[in-house]
């Protein structure tokens, strides 16, 4: 593994994050200690997009939704159970 100085890593920080990207990471060292060990992240996969309107056309939403249930439901409320 590759072992740089800190100056030499500043003076070339673009280029070492180039290849540790490509798969070669490097170890930052000082005075000949290493001190750090650089290395790619990996990315997690990018979820997938959700469609919007995906069903158009497939599903039938009925004129009374908003109150289906309703003679049901609505007593429920009244007495608290």
């Amino acid at each position: 593994m590759k072992i740089v100085g800190i100056h030499e890593a500043k003076k070339h920080l673009s280029k070492l994050i180039e290849d540790a990207r490509n798969g070669v990471p490097f170890i930052i060292a000082k005075a000949g200690k290493p001190l750090v060990k650089v290395v790619a992240v990996s990315a997690p996969p990018k979820a997938k997009a959700r469609r919007l309107g995906f069903l158009r056309g497939q599903i039938l939403v009925p004129a009374d939704f908003d109150s289906m249930g309703s003679p049901e439901i609505e007593p429920m409320f009244k007495t608290g159970k």
